[in-house]
């Protein structure tokens, strides 16, 4: 592909004087001729204010000449379709076959270190479907960058302090503070009562103007226990142990999706980072004070102010994100950093990092922030944790499982989580998405089920056939066989496209297009036990290496059976 694209460079260069053009080639339209097809002459017509199928002959004419090997042709309003020869299709899959990882290898970010920040959950809060979502789609990231080159670290950043904590201590003090101590009760049990009273704690702080007061008191008191490690109080009692039950079923859970982090900041560690420097870029004019708090004022940068430090001189999630980045960059000297949040944070991000870049520029350049939207259910309103109305992290799991029991036996934990992760991931970042579970278990859609059945017969057919012996090299491809061929040849490309915009999703539609492809080819290619057993045997060993690649690299497994 890229020998095509230099030589269309290079002839619109000679041609015409135009020079960096970014030249694309997309697949040929269904029931038109060719392998690939260019749409360098329609873009260029406009500029140079000519008829776009004459500037498309005067290339082709050039190019038969710099490749006389393939094919050229003008088609429809001005589009260069490309036809390779024979020979090219059998090269490609034989150097695939034997060599598959040094022909798709991507080598961008080698030895550059690189950190990924997402999940971000709270402790003494449950983890719900959106952190389920920002988990799978995080560690997709991740494996897309460790696939570079990357050194790559998980990290993870959540509120052990904060008003959250405050209104959950706030009702288990005043009801309901035995049973993190309990030995009866298991982890998810303890997990499941921390969130209730989170729900009461927040009701009691809207609704009653005293528990707000009290409430706001032990907010300002856990500052100074998680600050200076106290232990002298039923209060921080009560906080140590939950911060603890927390932290352990956080564990648990991503174990259960395999995923592990490198590091886990709590924001009362973040925080001392953050109040120091703040302070002193407040001396250096970075922040200012207003009305006894400390403030950046974003409206000179056409973003809005946001305070750091509050008048109780308590610091805010902002400041807390300032030490974060500082703590980051001292723990790893990142060469990049990736900071994935839902969407809604994105106006108070672009102010923390505003702020930064005013006295850390680098670190705020080296620094990517990406946003995704709220997971819905079909119908249903927003849910909050707030409220106490969200589809649980855990319960999404099981409700996926429960739809599988209904149409089959595929109650494979691989399986499971194919169809769990892929449900979130095929969708762009940054949207609401609609978690629909009927959906995600389909075997026959658009699905995680899907695809691993499609590995799964893939390696069926290799299991009956022998690839030891040369292919025939006049083997003539077909036109199923070259469509699959044609697909498989974009795996690289797309990989590279999904790591350069951070979106799995494009690996997701290229993987279920291929099946696709590989689909038609089972129906209309005969493999085991034709004349062409070892040939055609060649070109579903790379799709089920491709498959299985590309899987791995969404965090998905393939099952031996289905």
């Amino acid at each position: 592909m890229e020998k095509i694209r230099q030589a269309i460079d290079d002839s619109v260069n000679k041609l015409f004087a135009v020079s960096d053009l970014n030249i694309e080639l997309n697949d040929v339209p269904e029931g038109m001729s060719g392998d690939v097809a260019c749409n360098i002459a329609m873009r260029l017509a406009k500029e140079l204010k000519r008829n776009p199928r004459e500037i498309a002959q005067e290339l082709i004419d050039e190019l038969k000449e710099k490749l006389p090997e393939y094919e050229f042709e003008v088609a429809g309003a001005g589009f260069i379709n490309v036809s390779f020869p024979n020979g090219y299709y059998r090269e490609q899959i034989d150097r695939l076959s034997e060599d598959f990882d040094g022909a798709i290898a991507i080598d961008d970010y080698k030895d550059k270190v690189v950190l990924c920040e997402f999940s971000d959950p709270n402790p003494f809060k449950v983890l719900h479907v959106g952190h389920l979502y920002t988990s799978v789609v995080g560690d997709a990231i991740s494996r897309l960058f460790e696939f570079a080159g990357a050194n790559v670290k998980r990290l993870n950043f959540g509120g052990d302090v904060g008003l959250h904590v405050a209104k959950t201590l706030y009702e288990i003090l005043r009801s309901d503070d035995d049973f993190l101590s309990d030995d009866s009760l298991s982890l998810d049990e303890k997990a499941e009562r921390i969130g209730k009273n989170y729900v009461a704690g927040t009701k009691a702080y809207e609704d009653d103007g005293d528990a707000q007061k009290e409430i706001v008191r032990i907010n300002k008191e856990l500052y100074k226990i998680s600050e200076e490690d106290l232990h002298d109080s039923k209060l921080a009692e009560l906080y140590w142990q939950g911060r603890e039950v927390s932290y352990a079923y956080f564990k648990k859970f991503y174990a259960s999706i395999g995923l592990e982090f490198d590091k886990y900041y709590p924001e009362s560690m973040t925080a001392r980072a953050g109040l120091e420097r703040v302070r002193q870029e407040l001396k250096n004019g970075v922040y200012e004070e207003s009305d006894g708090a400390v403030i950046f004022d974003g409206e000179k940068y056409g973003l809005h102010t946001r305070v750091f430090i509050n008048k109780e001189g308590v610091p805010t999630y902002e400041t807390k994100d300032v030490g974060l980045v500082l703590m980051k960059w001292a723990d790893w000297h990142f060469d990049k950093s990736v900071i994935i949040t839902g969407s809604e944070q994105l106006e108070y991000m672009q102010v923390v990092y505003k702020s930064i870049e005013q006295f850390e520029p680098e670190l705020a350049r080296r620094t990517t922030h990406l946003t995704h939207g709220m997971v819905r259910l079909p119908g249903d309103e927003k849910m909050s944790s707030r409220k106490g109305n969200f589809l649980k992290a855990v319960d999404t799991i099981n409700v996926i499982e429960e739809n599988l029991r209904e149409i089959s036996d595929l109650t494979d934990e691989k399986v499971v989580m194919g169809a769990t992760k892929y449900a979130f991931l095929k969708y762009k970042m940054g949207g609401n998405i609609v978690f629909d579970a009927k959906e995600s278990v389909s075997t026959s859609g658009n699905s995680g089920v899907y695809l691993q059945y499609s590995a799964v017969r893939a390696n069926k057919i290799l299991s009956k056939i022998s690839l030891s012996d040369a292919t025939n090299s006049e083997w003539v491809l077909n036109e199923q066989e070259r469509a699959l061929a044609r697909r498989l040849l974009a795996f690289r490309e797309t990989l590279q496209d999904a790591l350069n915009d951070y979106a799995p999703y494009k690996l997701c539609n290229y993987l279920y297009a291929l099946a696709q492809e590989f689909s038609r080819f089972y129906e209309n290619v005969k493999v085991v036990g034709s004349e062409l057993e070892k040939e055609r045997g060649k070109l579903v060993n790379v799709y089920a290496k491709t498959l299985e690649r590309g899987l791995n690299l969404l965090g998905i497994e393939v099952p031996e059976k289905m």
